[in-house]
């Protein structure tokens, strides 16, 4: 029996998220068990590798073959489809990992489990930046959301050196509200296209695979 394509791109997901913990913990366990205000090299190396292996991860599930519309009004349908899921995985993984963390304090020299927030703050706005480019593109597939989208394209690529800055801590209100006003206006631009985007974050039944 063959798997439908939807499943294989959460399975894909799946391995890509999977993937990033794993090697994010292994980073926490290079440091010395006490949590130091700046990240090391080691660590450094792991953030690196696990933004690889997302990379590689979400190349096989932009690989995975999907239904071809055919007329008109079901590219259009699965353009808003695809840009959903994208934008709202890149909205999930941003409230999940970098806002709320931040707001909690947990970026700030000094706070409990510092090195290891900043470490999967700085995979998740590498995957955010990744889902939020494949959104933009998604949306070219619809007249409407394709304008609707326009005016954030300048945002989306401002997100891209980001992740560095998360990964050494070096952010603060400017950094985590640009990551905000970009995911902000994507889901106002979804709205103006009759879709919702809502913050999608990979669940532990999802991890299981």
């Amino acid at each position: 029996m063959s798997v439908p394509a939807s499943a294989r791109f959460r399975r894909a997901l799946t391995a890509a998220v999977l993937s990033c913990a794993l090697l994010a913990g292994g980073a926490t366990a290079c440091g010395s068990g006490t949590d130091r205000g700046a990240v090391t090299s080691a660590e450094e190396a792991s953030v690196a590798e696990a933004e690889q292996a997302m990379a590689a991860s979400t190349a096989a599930m932009e690989a995975v073959a999907e239904p071809t519309p055919s007329t008109s009004a079901e590219r259009q349908k699965f353009a808003k489809t695809r840009f959903v899921a994208n934008a709202s995985l890149a909205a999930g993984a941003t409230y999940q990992w970098i806002i709320k963390p931040y707001q909690a304090g947990k970026f700030k020299k000094g706070a409990k489990g510092r090195t290891f927030a900043l470490i999967k703050a700085a995979v998740a706005g590498a995957f955010a930046y990744n889902r939020l480019k494949a959104a933009l593109e998604n949306a070219k597939g619809d007249p409407l959301l394709s304008k609707a989208v326009a005016p954030l394209t300048a945002g989306v690529e401002q997100l891209k050196g980001l992740g560095a800055k998360l990964r050494k801590g070096e952010v603060g209100d400017a950094e985590i509200g640009s990551f905000e006003n970009v995911i902000n206006g994507v889901k106002d631009a979804g709205k103006k296209a009759g879709v919702e985007v809502t913050d999608q974050v990979p669940s532990t039944s999802q991890l299981r695979g």
